[in-house]
Order: C-alpha cells, then structure tokens, then sequence
C-alpha cells in the first residue's frame, strides 16, 4: 500500500511543496511510517497479554516450588557459584558486539570508492534491504528482551521503538532508488541501453 501512495507522491509532492500544504508531500512515507506504529502499537498490545498469561504461569509454577521447597533437604553450607570464564586474567567479553559491526560500517563508507556512478546506483538500491536487515535487528531484540532476556518491559519497548524508527528510514530508502534514477535518467541509459552498444556510446567522452 505504501509503495502504491509512494507513486501517487512524486506527482504530489513537488506540488505540495509549490503549494506549501505538507499533508500532500510524501504519502508513501506518512503511510508506511503510520503503519509502522499501528504494528509497533498491535504488538505491545499482543505482548502485554503474553506476559500476563506468562507470569500467571510462573505464580502457578513458584507456588509447586515452594511447595517442594519445604520438603526438600537443604545444603548445610553455602553453593560455590559457576565459575565465569577468564582470559589473560580478566573477564572476557563475549556475544553481540553490535557496535563493532557498526563501526566496520563506518570505515567502509568512508573508504568506499565506487568504480562507476552505476555502482552507486546498486548501492542505493539495496539500501531498502540493508536498513530492513539492521532494523530486524532491533526487532529481535525486543522480542528476545521481552520473552528471553532478564530485562524489564521498559527496555523491550525501547528497542521496539528503534525498530520503528529505522523502518521510517527504510521508507526514506525506498524513495531514493526512484529518485536517483530520475535525478540521472539520461546518465543510466547511456549504460543501461546504449546507442549502437557500449563501445559506441564511448565515443562521448566527457
């Protein structure tokens, strides 16, 4: 739906921004962005319920415990906890490092050098995809801080948010491939369909 009013938007929007009425400029970007927390809004309305159910269950659960607790032997000192896992004398650190894959990130955009402006066409183009698979991130976080991970309902709802907000982004990233190629359409047709081939379409070497 949101692709479909995306269209609609490159003939509204330049003429809501003449006309100065904001409501008529980026459709698609309002519409999907909207959807986005109808979902976000959906999900914490479902997760709400999976707690409640979820901590029924565990009232139902530490109740029996207690009850075996009674009649179960004690130790007569205290356990030694798990011992925690140490490399060259401090405590290693380990898991997801999500900020490392960030910060790799980082460099590479700013070594990048394309080849060709067609390269960087590509990469626009799969900008969409890759901001959906970072956002996919946050929304695994939220679900596995909500139903895995010893957090609160706060933090789960924080990463929920961070998801909504990058899928803005991905909206953002929709409209750029669209807006490149208009942008350059003379430029990619010379690559894409060129006059007489590729070798004679060198011969406008500017």
């Amino acid at each position: 739906m949101a692709a479909v009013v995306g269209v609609v938007g490159w003939v509204s929007t330049p003429v809501g921004r003449w006309l100065g009425w904001e409501w008529m400029q980026y459709p698609g970007r309002r519409l999907y962005a909207a959807l986005m927390r109808g979902a976000v809004e959906e999900r914490a309305a479902r997760d709400a319920g999976i707690r409640a159910a979820q901590e029924e269950e565990e009232a139902v659960a530490e109740a029996a415990d207690e009850e075996v607790g009674d009649r179960a032997e004690r130790p007569a000192g205290p356990v030694p906890a798990a011992p925690t896992t140490t490399s060259e004398g401090n405590n290693s650190v380990s898991g997801f490092r999500f900020e490392e894959y960030a910060a790799e990130m980082e460099t590479a955009a700013h070594s990048y050098e394309p080849e060709s402006a067609m390269e960087i066409l590509a990469m626009v183009e799969g900008l969409p995809a890759a901001l959906t698979s970072v956002a996919n991130v946050m929304r695994i976080l939220a679900e596995r801080a909500d139903s895995e991970f010893p957090l609160e309902k706060a933090v789960a709802d924080s990463f929920s948010d961070m998801f909504g907000a990058l899928m803005s982004a991905v909206a953002v990233a929709d409209d750029m491939g669209p807006q490149f190629r208009q942008a350059h359409e003379q430029d990619i047709a010379r690559h894409e369909d060129p006059r007489n081939g590729t070798q004679a379409e060198k011969g406008w070497n500017v």
